[in-house]
């Protein structure tokens, strides 16, 4: 067992306990902290609180079952001055609105200082970050938003510059530049944040407020419960979010984001309450994440036409592992919205559970020529109940666009500079029980095939009452189960050591694909 110190504050830290385990690890473990026992662990990342700052500590993790033990030394970071909320006005009653009580303690926070919001319920609408702050959400408190749509501020789209060349913008919608409702918490070009704590922030989100007719701009554009725009080194950790109006975590042209423990629960009918969906982001590790939500538990985008052609910024470099995902449409989603582009991304022990998907690619003709994927990789996974394992959809169908005879045409097209283009995807290690409708389709472009697909170690079982569903969002795809690996227009197709078992016909069916290898 190797014990590693992943990230250090103040008051908090997140430990790394590698015993070989995938999110759970192998064993319980008790967690000493300078000869006190503070907490049991049953999972590989694990967030210790209520530290002091400028202090050394011993951490000690002894396997409750074993001899297996580990220990690390570290010491907090400075603090000058805590603010407390309360000292501001803010009551925590759930009564009286806390914002201007807690926005008043953020803007005057000094640098290496904290924002405490200690136990109570806060009702809020939207705050604004600022640079160089840190907030804790104390075990026992709970950020309530307000549910009046018309009580939060609005973002414009696009404004024009003065001398009408370019233009700024804040609002996003679906990877477009829209109207939208400020966030519950939003952070506009600001750096060194950190958010950490036990405590919950609760979009109040419901089918009678902002989940019904979900698709209607009423003002604006739902809000997120977490938005920043071109900001840089940017941690959460340990907060629970739950009941999002729309994208529970979006980061938007940012880079340097750390997202550690953090618990994203939303009701699994719950409409485009994503999970973390990084746009046009660049440096980011997910890890220890647990999701459970109504649509896709990470999304990695990168704008649609308009936005990807002007900044051509893809979202790259993003690590996710030891995290759980559950009940979403997809556990690690690249797209709709990847018109810039999409690189460089790891994902690695990791657990998926009644999802849709596992991996999910969609895209489709008119997202342009940057929308390159390249360099994904997948290693290490245990899925189960997982509908269809891999997907890859090159004629995914929504939006007004999606059903059009361009878009949805399995005959050859010119490639242009509306082609989109995936290169190389890797699966490693990878284990599928209980899956239910296929285990894998893959669909590129007939004039523009996936480049290379190479699959190792990777084995795939069926539950023994399966549900009927598509494997993938595209006309003519017909519902099915106990389907087996389809790949219709690939380059390169390598298969090594794969075991497709009780599936209902034949467990591998190509077409169009150059070069298998096994």
């Amino acid at each position: 067992m190797d014990v590693k110190l992943i990230m250090k504050s103040a008051r908090s830290a997140v430990i790394e306990i590698a015993d070989g385990g995938t999110y759970y690890t192998k064993e319980n473990y008790q967690i000493w902290v300078n000869g006190e026992l503070v907490k049991t662990a049953e999972t590989v990342i694990t967030s210790l609180f209520e530290l002091k700052p400028e202090t050394e500590y011993k951490v000690e993790i002894k396997a409750k079952d074993s001899n297996e033990s580990g220990e690390l030394i570290f010491t907090t970071d400075y603090e000058f001055v805590t603010l407390n909320v309360k000292d501001f006005g803010a009551k925590g009653d759930g009564v009286q609105d806390d914002t201007k009580y807690i926005q008043a303690a953020i803007l005057s926070c000094p640098k290496n200082s904290r924002v405490l919001i200690p136990a109570g319920t806060y009702r809020i609408t939207s705050l604004f970050l600022k640079s160089n702050v840190s907030i804790e959400v104390a075990k026992g408190a709970e950020l309530k938003a307000d549910t009046e749509r018309y009580a939060y501020p609005m973002f414009p789209g696009l404004i024009e510059s003065y001398d009408e060349k370019d233009e700024y913008n804040l609002g996003s919608w679906e990877g477009n530049p829209l109207p939208m409702f400020a966030a519950i918490i939003t952070g506009i070009d600001v750096e060194n944040v950190v958010i950490y704590g036990e405590g919950t922030i609760n979009g109040c989100g419901s089918k009678e407020n902002w989940w019904h007719n979900p698709k209607v701009m009423r003002g604006a554009f739902r809000p997120r419960m977490f938005f920043i725009n071109h900001c840089k080194s940017v941690t959460l950790q340990g907060v629970k979010f739950c009941n999002s109006p729309s994208w529970t975590l979006h980061p938007y042209f940012s880079n340097d984001l750390k997202f550690y423990n953090v618990v994203i629960e939303n009701p699994s009918d719950s409409p485009n309450t994503d999970g973390l969906d990084p746009e046009s982001c660049k440096g980011i590790e997910i890890a220890g994440v647990r999701f459970s939500l109504g649509d896709d538990c990470i999304a990695i985008k990168s704008g649609k036409i308009y936005m990807g052609k002007k900044h051509k910024t893809p979202s790259e470099d993003i690590v996710i592992r030891q995290c759980l995902m559950e009940n979403g449409h997809g556990a690690v989603t690249i797209g709709s919205e990847m018109a810039g582009g999409a690189k460089n991304i790891k994902v690695e022990d990791c657990l998926f559970r009644h999802t849709d998907r596992g991996l999910r690619i969609k895209t489709r003709r008119g997202r342009g020529q940057d929308a390159v994927l390249d360099r994904i990789t997948f290693k290490n996974i245990d899925m189960d109940h997982v509908m269809t394992p891999f997907v890859v959809n090159s004629f995914y169908f929504c939006d007004p666009d999606g059903k059009t005879e361009y878009v949805q045409s399995r005959e050859w097209m010119p490639v242009d500079d509306r082609t989109p283009y995936i290169k190389r995807l890797d699966f490693e290690d990878i284990h599928a029980t209980n899956c239910h409708v296929a285990a894998a389709y893959f669909d590129g472009l007939p004039e523009q095939k996936i480049e290379e697909i190479i699959m190792k170690n990777i084995s795939v079982t069926y539950a023994e009452n399966p549900k009927e569903d598509v494997p993938a969002m595209s006309d003519g795809v017909e519902k099915c189960t106990l389907k087996g690996i389809f790949a219709n227009n690939v380059k390169r197709l390598v298969l090594e050591n794969v075991s497709v078992t009780g599936q209902k016909g034949e467990a591998l069916t190509l077409t169009n694909v150059d070069v298998l290898e096994q």
